[in-house]
């Protein structure tokens, strides 16, 4: 099986033209052309999962369109799992634009369930958990900083440690510390690095941190990891190809 994680801001794009006529004006600017290249280039891998972090599922700037959907419609049937990252109680439920920014999950495997946990810590509180056969996945997005990071690990082993099955937790975990930040929350659930080698994805033009991850449970094999060096976002995609 294939799995893409890809943190795809948004669909804003990277570059001179994201910064112009102010410093992050991207975020504001129509999202529907690099769109286009991010689904073609998740096309091109296919994946029967993926992960998407910074998806834009209706705002102005995503022509009040799904991207989720938008990239789902571009693969061959695939269902959406998707939520905003800030919880019903958050003040950013009323601001326009935020409150259209999800995590994503699509498949075009069997789904036994699906979750969607909202941790206590952090402005990104979103955990989407979906239960496939014979394994679990788990994608978050956590908070920038140091402190809230690790509440929220706390938290996500509470969560996870219950599962009985073998599990998937992938996602942009915000570690400007790297790997090393995670080895407890790895070693108390038992997980391993799919990057073993501990390849960086971000900035995607220039790679020098390790954000994004891919930990798994022993009973799920690696049997290919890649990061393309693709440049639709900030972040570059991981691709990783694993068995039971």
């Amino acid at each position: 099986m294939r799995f893409l994680l890809y943190n795809i801001r948004y669909g804003a794009g990277i570059g001179r033209q994201f910064h112009l006529p102010v410093p992050y004006s991207g975020y504001m600017k129509d999202t529907s052309e690099n769109l286009k290249q991010i689904a073609g280039f998740i096309r091109s891998v296919h994946p029967d999962m993926v992960g998407l972090i910074e998806v834009d599922c209706g705002s102005f700037r995503s022509g009040q369109s799904n991207q989720a959907e938008e990239i789902a419609r571009r693969l061959d049937n695939f269902s959406v799992y998707d939520e905003t990252k800030y919880s019903q109680t958050s003040v950013l439920q009323k601001v326009p634009v935020l409150n259209k920014q999800c995590n994503a999950f699509l498949t075009n495997l069997p789904v036994a369930s699906q979750k969607f946990h909202y941790m206590k810590e952090g402005v990104k509180r979103l955990v989407i958990e979906i239960e496939l056969q014979g394994f679990s996945v788990f994608l978050v997005h956590l908070s920038l900083k140091f402190i809230p990071r690790h509440l929220q690990l706390q938290e996500l082993y509470s969560i996870i440690c219950k599962v009985r099955k073998p599990v998937i937790v992938a996602g942009d975990f915000n570690c400007f510390r790297g790997e090393r930040e995670l080895k407890l929350f790895m070693a108390a659930l038992d997980l391993v690095n799919a990057n073993n080698e501990g390849f960086p994805s971000h900035p995607s033009r220039s790679p020098r941190r390790q954000l994004d991850f891919i930990l798994h449970s022993g009973a799920i094999k690696t049997r290919d990891f890649q990061i393309p060096r693709i440049q639709y976002s900030d972040h570059a995609p991981l691709v990783w190809d694993f068995e039971l």
